[in-house]
């Protein structure tokens, strides 16, 4: 099996993507009103800066979110029918003029309600706070102190009536995952993903980049698309989502607006071989340690591996892992092979 992986330099707003090219969609956007990301929202709309320095928090909060509109409407236009879209963002506490807090996920739940997209349950990521003095505001006495914000929202949406494949697809059931991975994944709150900041040589880059985990995009490729698909990260950043996507054995299309970014990625999906591996050897343990955990028969037997499982469902799970990444002039090609133990 081949997988491809491209990124393209350019904006979220204007995708070089045929109509209904892609099957499942992670990314996860600037986010609105978190400081960080002030120059790049005025960059791309001036006004969002004359809001800020007017002191106008709502207003910029408002033209933050026209951009991302812009780019979700660009999502619903190369998803494929039945495609996922999942969009991790974060809401903000800022102070301009007033302390507040702005909703970012809600108002991301509206514009693709808007498009037509239907949401599904999402999660709520909630990530490890590293300090110890976590309060905002007033401290010990009322009424002035404010709830830290430790959590981000994994939004879910589906385009349209639901994907349909031919009957016992191999790409679908091989790409099952095990019945506690499917338990675990799909609760609602996640506890066990911290966040990240990404390894990268350039100083420059580490201080720009605030990427998300692999194990997320890892996680989320898993749960909602096949082997042999495509995932689009409109908002691509590092290339964490595209990295994988190569470790799941899906293809994949980035859009970044920094080429420092996307020239960065070369050294990253070197990484694949030993990252698909490892994820694999990991998932295998951890199922045989569940296996063992069990009070009686599970039931079935793996086809391919050495292991009981629950459900008639994981008995054609096969994994894959990069056997080797080559460079193309279009991007980068990574080939599979099945996993051997």
């Amino acid at each position: 099996m081949e997988t491809t992986h491209c990124v393209h330099v350019g904006d979220a707003r204007d995708l070089p993507l045929a109509d209904d090219s892609v099957d499942l969609v992670v990314t996860s956007p600037p986010y609105p009103m978190i400081e960080m990301w002030d120059d790049t929202f005025a960059a791309l709309d001036p006004a969002v800066g004359d809001a800020l320095d007017a002191g106008d928090g709502a207003r910029a909060h408002d033209l933050m979110l026209d951009v991302l509109d812009d780019a979700w409407a660009e999502v619903a236009r190369v998803l494929r029918p039945g495609g996922i879209a999942v969009v991790n963002v974060g809401d903000a506490t800022r102070t301009v003029g007033r302390f507040r807090v702005y909703d970012n996920h809600a108002r991301v739940t509206e514009a693709f309600e808007e498009l037509g997209f239907d949401p599904l349950p999402g999660v709520l990521w909630r990530k490890p706070a590293n300090s110890a003095a976590k309060f905002m505001g007033s401290g010990m006495v009322p009424p002035n102190a404010y709830v830290t914000l430790e959590r981000e929202h994994v939004l879910v949406f589906r385009n349209g009536p639901r994907r349909s494949f031919e009957p016992g697809a191999d790409r679908r059931y091989e790409a099952a995952y095990f019945w506690e991975e499917r338990n675990r994944w799909f609760s609602d709150v996640w506890t066990d993903l911290g966040g990240e900041r990404q390894a990268l040589a350039d100083p420059d880059l580490r201080e720009r980049s605030a990427a998300f985990p692999l194990e997320l995009p890892y996680r989320l490729v898993n749960m909602y698309s096949v082997y042999g698909d495509t995932v689009l990260d409109p908002f691509w950043g590092t290339g964490t989502t595209s990295l994988a996507a190569a470790v799941a054995g899906r293809s994949s299309v980035g859009v970044e607006r920094d080429p420092g970014f996307a020239d960065a990625f070369a050294e990253r999906i070197r990484e694949a071989p030993a990252l698909s591996r490892g994820f694999v050897a990991q998932r295998l343990a951890d199922h045989r340690e569940f296996v063992r955990e069990t009070d009686g028969e599970l039931g079935y037997e793996a086809e391919r591996y050495d292991t009981s499982v629950r459900t008639n469902q994981e008995r054609r799970i096969r994994f894959y892992e990069v056997a080797s990444v080559t460079e193309t002039p279009e991007g980068w090609r990574a080939t599979h092979e099945p996993y051997q133990e």
